[in-house]
């Protein structure tokens, strides 16, 4: 019995360290937890469809952890929140219909090349950071984008709508905690329409890996949200986002297995 479940842990224990680092990454800057975990079990041969289903099965638990710390910590504009939480969801519903019946990776290369080069801008901007945030005018659109986006290419909510909230001049520690919230909300409405569409066996045991490194990691992102300076949270976002959409890019062209 005992030797069971050590063979078990270690077969997910792996996940659980990928499920960490990923929402370390995500607490702090906003965005990489699906997109992370979704090249990954995609690698492992995982179809997209089931894979983006798992991603958002453990981000329900995760993202929820998340959204308390980010709440505690006040680092949420709820007027922000309020303009994002509804086109969210409707592109987020939408995108899981998609990918639950169509091959919805067609466009994913083409929005990985313009969030690389919106990374590269971030990081530029990271060196020249205004000293006043802006409000954003470009809300809703975002929102519904980045929903559809994030269930139909298994990840995508937090790069495309926190980098662009942060071009349009947000304060980095809000709109991280803001989208990050949200993401909450999100991630239940995708989970439900893809258990709706595809059932449960949609859901794979790597799920379990990803959720617990996931909740651990979960309040120690949000800490750092709060501490960071922004400076470095916008060269981190626009690090993060660059390598995470070249490597996509470069996967898309056939340089990476």
């Amino acid at each position: 019995m005992t030797d069971t479940l050590i063979a078990h842990f270690g077969e997910i224990l792996p996940f659980i360290l990928i499920g960490f680092g990923a929402q370390m990454i995500d607490g702090a800057l906003g965005m990489a937890y699906g997109v992370i975990s979704s090249t990954l079990l995609l690698a492992l041969g995982v179809p997209p469809s089931r894979a983006s289903a798992s991603v958002h099965a453990a981000e329900t638990f995760t993202t929820g952890v998340s959204a308390i710390s980010h709440i505690a910590h006040r680092n949420v504009d709820w007027r922000l929140f309020a303009r994002l939480i509804i086109p969210g969801v409707i592109g987020g519903v939408a995108g899981a219909y998609v990918l639950s019946n169509i091959d919805g990776s067609v466009i994913k290369p083409f929005v990985q090349i313009y969030l690389a080069a919106i990374g590269i801008y971030l990081v530029w901007r990271g060196f020249h950071f205004p000293p006043h945030a802006r409000d954003p005018k470009w809300v809703a659109p975002l929102g519904l984008v980045g929903g559809f986006m994030d269930a139909s290419g298994g990840g995508g909510w937090g790069p495309i709508v926190t980098s662009n909230l942060l071009i349009q001049g947000t304060s980095p520690r809000h709109t991280i905690g803001t989208v990050n919230t949200v993401e909450f909300v999100l991630t239940l409405s995708i989970s439900i329409t893809f258990l709706l569409h595809l059932g449960w066996q949609a859901f794979t045991t790597y799920t379990t890996g990803l959720l617990i490194g996931g909740v651990i990691a979960a309040p120690f992102g949000a800490m750092l949200a709060r501490h960071v300076a922004p400076r470095v949270l916008f060269v981190g976002v626009g690090t993060i986002l660059m390598l995470t959409s070249l490597f996509g890019v470069a996967k898309w062209l056939g340089y990476i297995g």
